[in-house]
């Protein structure tokens, strides 16, 4: 059973809307800089993605306010966004055939903050009941169930930067069982303190100053990556239903796969190759039918790091011309182990090997040109 895109929620720092997102997107506007959600002088990286302009008062009704957090307040509003892009009135079709599969690394940060705090001060009467759930990742699912009615399958996935596309998976497989309608994505939001201290224990996040040199994933100058809250929200339908009522279609979920590479010296391959390989197989394409890749990378070349966990996601757009639709590759990493770091490097060059554009790793150096190893095979010429 087909699972296609009808409708899509955004709450981005480069854009608080789908218009407004991809208008910025379109135009390569940023949404690093300066954080503003508590004072972060002190600390040794200052830059973060904050979604501008979020009122949360101005999109959901008050009695939602005392027990949620910022994160789950970016997301019921995507979902809103998601349904109301959709043509969606979820009270108009059965609650068991609709379901929510959502993805978040952190949960409730800033409302776990504030509660621990109210403990410390004045004492255990004085935490919130809603503290029970709102600290956690799994919340963001339910209230985005309870608030529309969606009662069928639901579920959470907690895997980090590839927590979205499995989200997305996990709701086509959903579809595939039977479901009419699934809500999915992924919303995060730990900008806080707390947060901040949590992401600092890495010691990969970027201390530059810049917001324009800030995050350079695949720059000889890369220095980090730079954390930033809100996220996507999808509208999943079966296609014959959405056809039936006459949806607008983004596109088709084609193919996806996941998988882990091997312990150092284990010797079975990279973990990359064999996700695209098995996502290709998955969606029925080939190599040469991938238009765009989308990869994702902490931004740190000089850390020793190397992609253990990879999500591989293809997106159908749909075209009037059947025989014309573009085909997109999303890639996201989880988890590292301890190499050198050219064998990550190589890792997207097997990647571009693979899809057929040799060379065209869109890495930027400040001599135009960057050779990142010419051994076992060259991967040269990197230019943006």
């Amino acid at each position: 059973m087909t699972a296609v895109v009808t409708g899509i929620g955004v709450t981005a720092p480069n854009g608080l809307g789908l218009e407004d997102y991809w208008t910025a997107t379109c135009g390569g506007v940023s949404g690093v800089a300066a954080i503003t959600r508590f004072d972060a002088t002190t600390y040794p990286a200052r830059l973060a993605g904050e979604v501008p302009g979020f009122v949360a008062e101005h999109h959901l009704p008050s009695r939602l306010l005392p027990q949620t957090d910022h994160m789950t307040r970016l997301a019921l509003v995507a979902a809103d966004w998601a349904l109301s892009d959709a043509g969606i009135r979820t009270d108009e079709l059965p609650e068991f055939g609709m379901g929510v599969v959502t993805a978040a690394s952190a949960g409730g940060f800033e409302f776990g903050q504030r509660e621990l705090g109210n403990l410390w001060r004045d004492g255990g009467k004085h935490v919130s009941a809603y503290q029970s759930f709102a600290w956690f990742y799994a919340v963001n699912t339910g209230q985005i169930s309870i608030r529309h009615g969606l009662r069928g399958p639901s579920g959470v996935i907690v895997s980090e930067q590839a927590g979205g596309l499995d989200a997305v998976a996990h709701a086509r497989r959903n579809i595939r069982k039977g479901a009419r309608l699934m809500l999915t994505g992924g919303v995060d939001g730990s900008i806080c303190p707390w947060g901040w201290a949590a992401h600092l224990t890495s010691l990969r996040l970027s201390s530059s100053g810049d917001p324009s040199r800030a995050y350079l994933p695949f720059d000889a100058a890369a220095c980090g990556h730079v954390p930033g809250e809100g996220g996507a929200i999808l509208v999943l339908e079966q296609a014959r239903a959405a056809l039936g009522r006459g949806a607008r279609i983004y596109g088709e979920i084609a193919g996806y796969a996941a998988t882990f590479d091997p312990r150092p010296g284990g010797g079975s391959g990279s973990g990359l190759r064999r996700a695209i390989e098995a996502a290709l197989r998955d969606a029925g394409a080939t190599a040469s039918e991938v238009d765009v890749v989308f990869a994702d990378d902490l931004g740190d070349l000089l850390l020793r790091v190397l992609f253990r966990g990879v999500g591989i996601g293809f997106v159908r757009l749909a075209e009037r011309q059947p025989d014309s639709r573009a085909h997109l590759a999303f890639l996201r990493s989880v988890g590292f182990i301890d190499q050198e770091c050219d064998a990550q490097v190589l890792q997207f060059g097997v990647l571009f090997d693979l899809f057929q554009h040799p060379g065209e790793l869109l890495l930027r150096s400040d001599n135009d040109r960057l050779a990142i190893r010419e051994e076992p095979r060259q991967v040269g010429g990197l230019s943006r």
